[in-house]
């Protein structure tokens, strides 16, 4: 041999070695596409042989709830929000071929809706009650190689009224099949903390389980590589020893990283763990984590620390359905959402009262929320238009739900604090209410030690919660409205942590978390109207800072001048003359020959507002110690009313608005204007009704019609008007207070979308958008 071949042969191993270490075994594979559905009961039909070819093919995440129709009849009622319960089912053929033989072979559901059962190839594999749960089944046993395999999912709600708010419908969520070696770490076993997190130091520390099921001991390795946002490795560590046959192991390993960059909510940054089992130069498994190198802590004087500041938790609750998408929401329409909380404020989420999609939390550490998740609405006590929900299945299943939800979530740096509970009707006077509690703590302790635990207090004054003992034993108190009794309870209690789990809108709960240090936080009720809890003909609960569509409503505008960093003003106006009516943002009333006063309030946050009116001074208002709105009352004068905000004497912010006439052209703008051939993108297309010189027309509710040429489709339509029955799958809506979306996806890799929208007596407008890979 040759010294040059010598050489080459030793950069090729070293080649070979470097890419088994760089591999991830672990094969995932999206299993979304191509199910065939049907809606009713079918018989046998979780049988190979069953005969499916009537079913109606499509795409998962699919909620077949939010298609309708609205019917005061159906059995979901004002929880459900009046749309149709009943049973689903879906069927798939895949094929795996004899490489995969040896491997084992599972399927992971984020969520199904709801008490799911699964077949693989007529074998029962698994059933779940709770339908807001993650989940995964060992297909290995029953899996053919080389020729078809048959997974069948039948998903039943039939069983009404479940929820008091809407649930949706089927397999809402996204499914992957896992391929993996026999030795493997045991699901969601990886765990990343960061015990030191300074701007100089972190310390990640990674815990892991590996399993050995054959039947010989061997040495096996654990290695974790710390990759920073850019992509260059900063760190890495390793901890090897025996895995007995037929047994566990549990590895600790921790990693240094210099200088690292912390996960805060201005600069979320995040951090990947690559962490892999070896055996020599063999990869056996891998799993890629996603984690963020922050300290997170609540302080009982002083209220909740991020990396040492003190921050407020200007927190939303928000219910997991996306509006006219229903409960499958693609991610598109979440981060559209984020920005617009992110706009007026808003820091943290409350993931009210269930677990999330997990790209949900995705997100959230992505943009940079902090998160309160939330496992349950009821325990084992029944709550009003939700009777027959988790409430049956609690005693059962609250065990399994809360470990696979906490495990599952417990590498997210947004996930500062788990609650276990909202409004629990059990009784918490005796020791069986207080088992259960305390049941759920440790068992999300055990599994998660470096967070606390709270749960959302239901009038704990008639409860007797904060004088028996049962708060005392929280990591943090939290409370439902209230807030004049929580602060009474931590003046009596200085060592108790507090929170506010869900608040209003008014003023003077604002003013609870301003001015009390030890209030950690709030969450308003909602963030975004939601589908439920409403009585016919309303089906949408409207206490949101946004409509359904993203429509910016009177308590937004007033929050935004509360709790953002920037210079705000914003105006509004009774609707009705005198003062009656609701706030609205606007200079045009429904009748101009009637409306003569106009009652107005500037939400701002600057020291000093000065009102316009058609060029003239209405005064000059200083910023209210209390932050209330300045408030006008003028004399309704057609033309253009304008707020100016200074600060120091400097004009900082402004608003006006202009008397509209009548709608005159459609004007259309999109949320994203390039977007991929992916089932989580969207871009959404508002159109709004402008008069003759381009002014909205708030009170037009004309009918719209829509249209697409080329790679794209229109996946639904809204406006966020609550009392609307129209359908959301359609090509036209009415516009209300002006305003219409469409939410519109891409059909092919690459191409151009044309959008047009048409009304009767107006020219079409159309819209462009781009698919790009």
């Amino acid at each position: 041999m040759t010294k040059r071949s010598y050489f080459i042969i030793l950069f090729l191993l070293a080649a070979t070695m470097v890419a088994n270490a760089q591999s991830t075994p672990r094969v995932i594979t999206s299993f979304d596409d191509n199910w065939l559905f049907y809606k009713g009961d079918a018989t046998g039909a979780e049988q190979t042989a069953f005969n499916d070819k009537a079913w109606r093919k499509l795409n998962v995440p699919h909620d077949w709830s939010i298609e309708g129709p609205y019917d005061q009849a159906n059995p979901t009622s004002r929880g459900g929000g009046y749309l149709p319960a009943g049973i689903g089912w879906y069927r798939k053929q895949f094929t795996l071929g004899k490489a995969s033989a040896g491997k084992n072979v599972t399927i992971e559901f984020d969520g199904v809706m709801t008490n799911s059962d699964v077949w693989i190839n007529g074998h029962h594999v698994g059933k779940r009650p709770y339908g807001y749960i993650s989940f995964t089944y060992d297909l290995t046993p029953y899996i053919s190689y080389d020729k078809p395999n048959i997974i069948a999912v039948k998903a039943d709600n039939s069983i009404q009224p479940a929820s008091r708010y809407y649930t949706g419908a089927g397999i809402y969520r996204h499914v992957r099949l896992v391929q993996y070696n026999p030795v493997h770490f045991t699901p969601w076993s990886v765990y990343v903390t960061t015990p030191v997190a300074t701007t100089a130091k972190g310390t990640v520390k990674v815990q892991a389980q590996v399993v050995n099921p054959t039947k010989i001991a061997a040495d096996y390795k654990v290695t974790t590589t710390i990759i920073d946002a850019t992509g260059k490795t900063v760190s890495t560590a390793s901890n090897s020893q025996t895995v007995a046959a037929g047994k566990m192991a549990d590895y600790t390993l921790e990693a240094q990283v210099a200088d690292p960059k912390l996960w805060n909510l201005d600069q979320p940054v995040l951090y990947t763990a690559v962490t892999r089992v070896v055996k020599g130069s063999e990869v056996i498994d891998g799993v890629k984590t996603t984690f963020g190198i922050r300290e997170a802590k609540f302080e009982a004087a002083t209220g909740f620390w991020l990396n040492g500041k003190n921050i407020k938790i200007k927190g939303v609750c928000l219910h997991h359905d996306g509006g006219a998408v229903g409960a499958a929401v693609p991610l598109g329409v979440w981060e559209e959402r984020f920005k617009l909380l992110k706009e007026a404020g808003v820091n943290g989420i409350r993931t009210s009262h269930n677990p999330v999609a997990p790209e949900f939390l995705d997100l959230c550490d992505r943009m940079g929320f902090v998160v309160m998740d939330e496992t349950f609405d009821t325990w084992t006590a029944a709550k009003n238009n939700g009777e027959k929900g988790y409430n049956l299945y609690f005693t059962e299943w609250w065990e399994r739900d809360t470990r696979d939800m906490v495990m599952r979530d417990r590498n997210h740096p947004s996930v500062v604090i788990y609650s276990v509970g909202n409004e629990i009707h059990d009784s918490l006077k005796d020791s069986a209410g207080f088992k259960k509690y305390r049941d759920q703590q440790n068992l999300v302790h055990q599994l998660d030690p470096g967070r606390p635990v709270t749960m959302a207090l239901f009038r704990p004054n008639v409860s007797g919660v904060y004088a028996n003992g049962f708060a005392a034993m929280m990591d943090v108190v939290g409370q439902n409205y209230r807030e004049n009794e929580l602060v009474a309870a931590h003046e009596a209690h200085p060592d108790w942590k507090v929170i506010g789990t869900e608040n209003t809108h008014v003023l003077n709960m604002w003013l609870a978390l301003r001015d009390k240090p030890y209030m950690a936080g709030q969450f308003l009720w909602t963030g975004i109207d939601y589908l439920g809890e409403a009585d016919w003909p309303e089906t949408t609960n409207n206490q949101g800072l946004f409509d359904r569509a993203g429509g910016w409503k009177q308590q937004a505008l007033q929050r935004q001048s509360w709790w953002s960093d920037k210079p705000v003003v914003h105006i509004v106006r009774k609707s009705d003359n005198a003062g009656a009516g609701n706030w609205v943002a606007n200079w045009t009333p429904t009748d101009f020959d009637t409306y003569d006063n106009a009652k107005v309030q500037i939400y701002s946050n600057c020291d000093e507002v000065e009102l316009f009116l058609n060029g003239k001074s209405e005064g000059v208002k200083s910023k209210p110690a209390n932050d209330s709105p300045r408030e006008w009352d003028l004399t309704f004068e057609k033309g253009t009313i304008r707020a100016v905000g200074r600060n120091k004497g400097k004009e900082v912010a402004s608003e006006e608005f202009k008397s509209a006439g009548a709608p005159a052209k459609i004007v259309l703008s999109a949320s994203q204007n390039k977007l991929s051939n992916n089932w989580d993108a969207v871009s959404i297309v508002k159109a709004t009704l402008v008069d003759a010189n381009g002014i909205p027309c708030p009170n037009a509710d004309n009918l719209i019609k829509f249209a697409i040429t080329g790679a794209g489709m229109i996946q639904a339509v809204d406006n966020g008007n609550i009392l609307s029955h129209e359908a959301y799958q359609a090509s036209e809506r009415k516009a209300f207070q002006g305003n219409c979306i469409a939410i519109v996806k891409a059909t092919a890799p690459t191409g151009t979308i044309i959008f047009k929208a048409s009304m009767a007596g107006l020219p079409d407008a159309t819209l462009t958008l781009q698919v790009t890979k």
